[in-house]
């Protein structure tokens, strides 16, 4: 099997943003808003930078870019931001460790009228919060689109990336560890999942990807995992997630990570996950020896993959 690239060409097309377009990007941790960032300047597209205030980890990468600071509490102040600042556009780009504390949530005209919407969503998980507020923006005239649209070479194309190829009973884990991904995803738990020898061993929480790994790389040396050979990490979306937030994304640390584990590979779905910092991360995991594949994205509500295996 020949090499794949990061690109998208045949996974997720870009979006055609028209010339007058103003994008900002509500940065998070990480380096998916950096890497968003960049990518617009290369499409030709000056974006407007909202930080996330206490989120961002490289808050000096943004100082070429007009930019604000905006702390969670302030969430109702959003729209007047985006609205005074021309934003037709609105990228949700990072990690936010935290949710903002409704008690201290200063209250607006616009946001009051959502005030019940978000508390249900609280209640429901991420992925509800998550599309209450696209909705609530795209309602007020602001587009809300995905970091694959705006700059789908950062999204993982199909099939092998890497030197290195699964065998058989990578394969196996694969499935194993996908299935039961998408079980988590359904609950709203996590996105990911780890199979050693067929079956899944260790599933994602509210530690994260980072966390899971390291749980596993702990569990080698003891227990039911102990003499235990090779395994797979698999990070797919959530069924019915808002695609246009919180892809899964992998990046050198999470190849690192995987090998610290012992696993021998990574595999995420192609054009609806994120490799970040590619050219570096694909070259970390061929140095280590480990895989990374792009698989055939699921049909949303059965699990299975679209077009088969």
């Amino acid at each position: 099997m020949t090499m794949a690239m990061t690109r998208a060409e045949s996974a997720t097309p870009g979006l055609s943003l028209a010339p007058g377009a103003k994008v900002g990007i509500v940065a998070g941790g990480g380096s998916l808003p950096v890497e968003v960032a960049d990518g617009l300047v290369k499409h030709g597209f000056v974006p407007f930078i909202i930080i996330a205030e206490g989120e961002v980890d490289r808050e000096a990468d943004f100082a070429v870019y007009d930019r604000e600071k905006l702390a969670l509490e302030d969430i109702g102040l959003l729209l007047p931001l985006l609205k005074r600042r021309g934003i037709t556009h609105l990228v949700l780009a990072g990690e936010i460790k935290r949710r903002p504390r409704l008690s201290k949530i200063k209250p607006t005209f616009g946001l009051l009228a959502i005030i019940p919407l978000v508390v249900r969503a609280l209640r429901r998980g991420d992925d509800g919060l998550l599309k209450v507020l696209t909705r609530g923006l795209e309602t007020r005239g602001i587009k809300v689109v995905g970091a694959h649209e705006v700059v789908p070479e950062l999204t993982a194309s199909e099939g092998v990336l890497t030197a290195t190829e699964p065998n058989q009973s990578d394969w196996r884990d694969i499935e194993a560890a996908r299935k039961a991904a998408n079980a988590i995803g359904a609950l709203d738990i996590g996105q990911a999942a780890i199979a050693i020898g067929g079956r899944a061993v260790a599933l994602e929480g509210i530690e994260g990807t980072a966390g899971l790994l390291d749980r596993t790389r702990e569990l080698r040396g003891h227990g039911r995992l102990a003499g235990k050979a090779r395994g797979v990490l698999v990070k797919c979306a959530k069924p019915g997630q808002e695609l246009r937030a919180d892809l899964p994304s992998i990046g050198p640390q999470t190849v690192e990570a995987a090998h610290a584990a012992g696993l021998a590979g990574i595999a995420v779905e192609a054009g609806r996950s994120l490799i970040l910092e590619g050219p570096v991360t694909l070259a970390r995991a061929n140095a280590l020896g480990l895989f990374i594949v792009g698989l055939p994205a699921m049909e949303q509500g059965n699990g299975e993959p679209a077009n088969g295996r």
